[in-house]
């Protein structure tokens, strides 16, 4: 029997902190066991909640501009799996979104990855899943970010969240456009082509 629709039932009907969720447990995780690139970001916003679906708001649009992939594409759950640090919506705090919830990644991260065995690259987006993923993370998310190539040769590529509250840091840092994002869609592509 096939361990990986198991398992997403599993997390589909998971509890775990739903004292702690404003809006009630609504998991939000793709995968299939096909996948070839995985996609952790922080955990769903309202949006996702009500929908359902990973990533569609506007930092959806922004990281699948940055990927270069249409909706159909990223949404290949046998290609891309989507698994973020939280699979719930946290709440709001005075800044924004509150921070993922800690149980999830710790609970279920590792069962699933063990159900992707054909996962060519990791995409980190965002500092909780830097600090979960990466064994030395840089001191910053600017310092992670830079120095990519290290995390490459691990299979994990960092990204900054592609929240539009992040346009002023990606306007003061002009090489995330120019030199990142082209290294970004040319591993995208060869873990995605194989």
């Amino acid at each position: 029997m096939k361990r990986l629709p198991v398992l997403l039932e599993e997390v589909a009907a998971c509890r775990l902190c739903q004292e702690h969720l404003p809006l009630g447990p609504r998991p939000v995780v793709r995968a299939g066991e096909g996948a070839r690139l995985l996609i952790v970001g922080q955990a769903p916003g309202t949006r996702v909640h009500e929908t359902g679906i990973p990533w569609n708001d506007p930092s959806g649009d922004r990281l699948r501009d940055w990927l270069q992939l249409g909706r159909e594409a990223f949404y290949d759950e046998s290609r891309i799996a989507i698994i973020p640090m939280g699979f719930c919506y946290p709440g709001r705090g005075k800044g924004g979104d509150l921070p993922p919830r800690p149980e999830c990644a710790p609970q279920w991260h590792a069962k699933l990855l063990a159900e992707l065995p054909n996962l060519q690259l990791t995409l980190l987006v965002g500092q909780y899943a830097q600090r979960y993923y990466l064994s030395e993370p840089g001191k910053t998310l600017t310092d992670n970010v830079k120095e990519y190539k290290k995390a490459l040769a691990h299979g994990f590529f960092p990204l900054p969240h592609p929240s539009p509250r992040n346009r002023l840091w990606l306007r003061q840092r002009p090489w995330f456009e120019e030199e990142v994002l082209p290294a970004l869609r040319e591993r995208v592509g060869m873990a995605l082509s194989g």
